[in-house]
């Protein structure tokens, strides 16, 4: 193949499918706007799923290296009531088939894995445009521009490349998170460290919950989760870290202060997530040398597919641009009618996720998910 790609985005679908093209030999260059690979934090904990996350690992030929970033024991998974009664209590015993590594650590091993210069930090897009012929011109905030012939929008929620295929924008998911860090837990708030866990915790009921991972260093990384319209929370002043925490915390009020302390205990400033999603399903028509990945192309709220299914598509790009170097659009097509329905399922589960979390019979219902059966009573 002589068709050089350019990507927009250094997420990780876009750094998984530069770096299955690099190991097919295919030239690949990668814009990102942040200004260095540290520029922000890269988040907290994923769950790479031995089904897709994993699958595009292997196909990039990163496996191995990936098993030395697991965190063991991070599969453990707990459910707790308002009081913090545990409910619902599963060990991590080895045999899971999603284990859990830091987000910061995976993309560092895709961007270690790739050649000097691939990646050219700083580039933020200002807008693109269709040329004709298959061929896109990316302009940048600064005033450049490159025109390519084969354009991957890996850039997430609010993708410059995706008014080339839809007209389709995220909306709001009707539902937000809150972030909080707790660190050195085990030391510093050892009630809190006790109620999360070796794992993932989740204190949930009906519309709100609280969910916490612990991380390495005994870091406990908390979302809020709040099922309240935007303008609930736009009246929150979130640059008063103590007012803001506060305002939160009454949510929960009566809850068990173990719980609670995930929020008033916290070592940093609460941040608002809102969470915006595109229409399950969203698709488009072939529009010849452009296509997306990841959030760019089905932006969902976080079920812990998003990574995965970002990473899968990427590899699956770049091992269908592989197998068809002499025909570009056979290899969009290939990769464009497996990632739809892939995506459209995925969307459907999370959904039916958030019903058992948040709906009218949490927590009993997100326990019966665990257990395999369905709540009765």
């Amino acid at each position: 193949m002589t068709t050089d790609v350019t990507i927009i985005g250094a997420g990780l679908g876009g750094l998984t499918l530069a770096r299955v093209l690099h190991t097919h030999g295919i030239p690949v260059t990668v814009y990102e706007a942040e200004a260095s690979p540290t520029a922000r934090a890269q988040g907290g904990m994923l769950d790479i799923h031995d089904h897709s996350g994993q699958v595009a690992l292997r196909a990039a030929g990163l496996i191995d290296e990936f098993r030395s970033l697991i965190l063991d024991g991070r599969q453990a998974t707990r459910v707790v009531a308002w009081d913090g009664t545990v409910l619902h209590d599963e060990p991590d015993d080895g045999t899971g088939g999603r284990p859990e590594v830091q987000r910061g650590q995976l993309r560092q091993l895709l961007l270690d894995s790739l050649p000097d210069g691939t990646v050219r930090w700083g580039r933020k897009v200002s807008s693109t445009c269709a040329l004709g012929e298959g061929r896109c011109e990316v302009t940048f905030a600064d005033g450049s521009s490159v025109v390519t012939s084969l354009l991957v929008g890996a850039d997430g929620a609010w993708s410059r490349v995706r008014p080339l295929l839809s007209t389709a924008t995220p909306e709001y998911a009707g539902r937000s998170f809150v972030e909080t860090y707790l660190f050195d837990g085990d030391t510093r708030h050892p009630a809190a460290a006790k109620a999360v866990g070796d794992g993932a915790m989740f204190a949930l009921a009906p519309g709100k919950g609280i969910q916490a991972h612990r991380e390495s260093g005994g870091t406990l990384h908390t979302y809020v989760a709040l099922s309240r319209p935007q303008d609930w929370f736009a009246a929150i002043d979130f640059t008063d870290a103590a007012a803001a925490t506060e305002r939160i915390a009454q949510e929960f009020d009566g809850w068990a202060p173990e719980l609670t302390a995930l929020i008033t205990e916290s070592d940093t400033a609460p941040v608002l997530r809102l969470l915006n999603t595109l229409p399950t399903g969203h698709r488009w028509d072939r529009v010849p040398g452009v296509t997306l990945v990841g959030d760019a192309a089905h932006l969902a709220a976080p079920n812990g597919e998003g990574a995965n299914l970002a990473m899968l598509d990427g590899a699956e790009l770049g091992q269908a641009l592989a197998a068809h170097p002499d025909d570009v659009e056979a290899a969009l097509t290939e990769y464009e009618q497996a990632m739809f329905p892939r995506s459209t399922d995925s969307a459907t589960g999370g959904d039916e996720l958030y019903e058992h979390m948040f709906g009218d019979d949490s927590p009993h219902s997100m326990i019966n998910m665990f257990n395999g059966h369905e709540h009765t009573s």
